[in-house]
């Protein structure tokens, strides 16, 4: 499978994954809810990992900068996402997030060489803009968080938004030259996924009160967690080591920002509620964009 479609299978893997999220995110918060779905990719990926025996692709080169990766993507990045929502909402948020695939086009071009031109240049253009109007546009007003309301700390809520983005591309870019190599993708989202996971594990046991669970586990919190940790972390995150395998890194983050478009129709599905003019309209240049992307 070229690199393009592991890509966009990626991105489906986050949008599903997020659609089921959203409870368990409220009853545990955002901090507990990433710690418990870390332990469980974590120990999914060390298993298949053992069982393939992908571990012995690894050395000590290859996991001290697949530590970094997962400390400047999921432990920075990360929470420097959940401190935007705080400030933002997440609608505003995610469009600030969105721009880590502009992050990594421009990384890409002057730290791996990568260019775009002609009608892969355009079909960039408007993938990346339908998923800005997608969010910007893709809910109506009475539909909008309560945060989006409150403008305190907008400053600082761009800057970590911004943040986030540029993290989440550093995090990958780092991967590409690695990912050239024999290494096992599943073996190094494992080593990522640990580290995220011990930081996480560190700032509670520190005590910190934003990392404590809002209300205790229960059966169906954990289910969702696993189904979440399962898409997300584990099948997400290798579908896109394995596209930087084959593809620019920059066209890998490009199509891989596409989750917020395919998330509408799910939603549609769910809440039985038509979406927003925006939606669509972000929609069809996503679209449109993808298609341009894949005949290039």
């Amino acid at each position: 499978m070229s690199f393009e479609y592991l890509a966009l299978l990626a991105a489906a893997c986050w949008a599903f994954g997020s659609l089921l999220s959203a409870q368990a995110a409220t009853h545990l918060g955002a901090f507990a809810f990433n710690r418990y779905r870390m332990l469980v990719a974590m120990l999914l990926l060390w298993g298949i990992s053992l069982l393939t025996e992908g571990w012995r692709t690894l050395d000590s080169d290859s996991i001290l900068l697949l530590t970094v990766s997962g400390v400047i993507g999921i432990v920075i990045g990360d929470t420097a996402l959940f401190a935007a929502m705080n400030r933002l909402g997440p609608r505003r948020a995610g469009v600030l997030f969105a721009t880590h695939a502009l992050f990594s086009v421009v990384l890409a071009y002057f730290w791996l060489g990568e260019t775009l031109w002609g009608l892969t240049l355009v079909g960039s253009s408007m993938l990346m803009g339908g998923v800005m109007i997608a969010i910007l546009f893709g809910k109506r007003r009475a539909e909008q968080h309560i945060w989006e309301t409150n403008q305190y700390g907008l400053a600082s809520g761009i800057a970590l938004g911004l943040l986030a983005a540029f993290c989440q591309a550093v995090s990958t870019l780092m991967l590409k030259p690695m990912m050239l190599s024999a290494i096992d993708a599943i073996a190094a989202s494992a080593v990522r996924m640990s580290s995220g996971f011990l930081l996480h594990l560190l700032i509670f046991l520190l005590g910190f009160q934003v990392a404590r669970s809002h209300l205790p586990m229960t059966a169906r919190i954990l289910w969702l967690v696993i189904i979440n940790a399962s898409l997300s972390m584990v099948l997400g995150m290798t579908l896109i080591l394995q596209a930087l395998k084959y593809g620019d890194a920059g066209m890998v983050a490009m199509l891989s920002s596409i989750s917020p478009v395919l998330v509408l129709p799910m939603l549609w599905l769910v809440y039985k509620r038509t979406p927003a003019w925006g939606a669509w309209l972000g929609a069809l240049c996503t679209v449109v964009g993808t298609m341009l992307i894949l005949w290039h």
